[in-house]
């Protein structure tokens, strides 16, 4: 049986060949696992299901930057999605080619802008106004034309949760149409740009499709009105947020997307960029952790584990649902049988804060003290989102491959929660 996209065997769950209690017993926990067979084939679906138009496929380092998962996808032919010069240094440094980045975001600062110039990236997907005319100077001043793309906002509800929708007018991303329409106007004459993209992304965890194509449709057209203004725009970027499962089949396969617009792109004689990144790396990476204490209390029954908000916030920042199961069970998630041993659990973090919570009143098997479980459907904005909350360090990080698996990222010690703290500046 597979619980997304992991297999479990002789009620033990695997990642790939490895059982992952191996890597508990290793390294200890809480221990973010990804597998580099998932990863490989969720970015070939996407390549593959793209392949009637000129795509290149941006991967959105936001979701999860860790060096050795940017290596794969590049090797994979993956271009990079980043939003910050942090961001674009890591991207470099997995080797990735400066004329397959796009850099997006709406607050680059005069460091970031020069970096990238430097850097000799594809594209920047503009912002707003102010950063256009920042650009512009910035490149003037290094005798260079950079490349852009203007962002627009098209106010399409993408029917997501209201943190991770970002196409809709009351959102700080984007340009909206009027406002946009003017800038392409301008843009032939600025010396320091060259209008080549227009990008719109509308938000994250989509699970339909007719949010797409109406933002599609918007873009074309504004994409029509630039180049009729002098621009010489050959990419539409429609930006990424398909969905994936938290629960089973919640999310729609690649191909779906790729049938709605792929016709629309094609007619309009376009290449096409797209920045995927929870498609990629969400169900490849699960969150080992352990049972610290089960905990009654009336009639509530608390599990503790070791991992908490500060190595997993999306439950605490979204109400995000992620399916969690013993590493070691002998029923099935989900089955009759389960729902037999079953009582309502609320599966919660060690962190001092209410919202520390993964689950509340699950379905849930015993378990007992040091025993380990997986939170599923953690690769995206998990360890990305990690932090040193109540002096916590973050987690390890493993890429398994077949048989044997790889410490992509050491677990933190004490003395790296202070390593910038031994030595301040004083200033008169």
């Amino acid at each position: 049986m597979e619980y997304f996209h992991h297999e479990v065997r002789d009620g033990v769950l695997h990642c790939e060949n490895v059982p992952v209690e191996n890597i508990a017993r290793k390294l200890g926990t809480p221990t973010y696992v990804y597998s580099r067979r998932i990863l490989e084939r969720h970015f070939a679906l996407l390549r593959d299901a793209f392949d009637q138009v000129e795509t290149l496929v941006c991967y959105s380092v936001k979701s999860l930057p860790n060096l050795a998962v940017c290596q794969v996808l590049r090797e994979m032919g993956a271009g990079f999605d980043v939003v910050s010069g942090g961001e674009l240094f890591r991207a470099l440094q997995a080797g990735a080619h400066p004329r397959k980045i796009v850099f997006a975001g709406v607050g680059k600062s005069a460091e970031d802008i020069e970096y990238a110039l430097d850097s000799r990236i594809l594209m920047f997907n503009v912002e707003s106004e102010p950063e256009l005319r920042k650009i512009d100077l910035l490149a003037r001043m290094k005798g260079v034309r950079a490349d852009v793309a203007l962002r627009i906002n098209p106010d399409v509800d993408p029917h997501t949760h209201r943190h991770i929708t970002t196409g809709k007018k009351e959102t700080k991303f984007g340009i909206d149409l009027l406002a946009a329409e003017r800038l392409a106007r301008e843009t032939p004459s600025l010396a320091g740009v060259r209008l080549i993209g227009v990008h719109a992304h509308i938000g994250s965890q989509i699970t339909e499709t007719a949010p797409y194509t109406e933002a599609l449709e918007k873009t074309l057209e504004f994409a029509g009105r630039c180049r009729d203004a002098g621009n010489p725009v050959e990419w539409v970027n429609i930006g990424g947020g398909f969905g994936i499962d938290y629960v089973k089949d919640e999310a729609l396969p690649a191909s779906s997307y790729a049938e709605v617009l792929q016709p629309l792109i094609s007619r309009a004689g376009y290449r096409l960029a797209i920045e995927p990144g929870r498609f990629i790396v969400g169900n490849a990476g699960i969150l080992l952790t352990s049972v610290l204490y089960v905990k009654e209390t009336g009639d509530r029954r608390f599990v503790i584990l070791d991992a908490g908000m500060n190595d997993l916030l999306r439950p605490a920042l979204y109400g995000a649902r992620h399916a969690i199961w013993p590493a070691r069970c002998d029923v099935e998630m989900g089955s009759a049988e389960a729902e037999a041993v079953c009582t309502p659990a609320d599966i919660v973090g060690p962190v001092c804060e209410t919202a520390d919570c993964f689950a509340r009143d699950l379905p849930f098997p015993p378990v007992r003290e040091g025993d380990l479980l997986a939170i599923f459907s953690a690769g995206a904005y998990g360890m990305a989102m990690a932090s040193n909350y109540n002096g916590r360090p973050r987690p390890a990080e493993v890429l398994v491959s077949g048989d044997y698996f790889d410490v992509i990222r050491m677990r933190e010690t004490w003395d790296d929660l202070i390593r910038g703290e031994r030595k301040v500046a004083r200033w008169d």
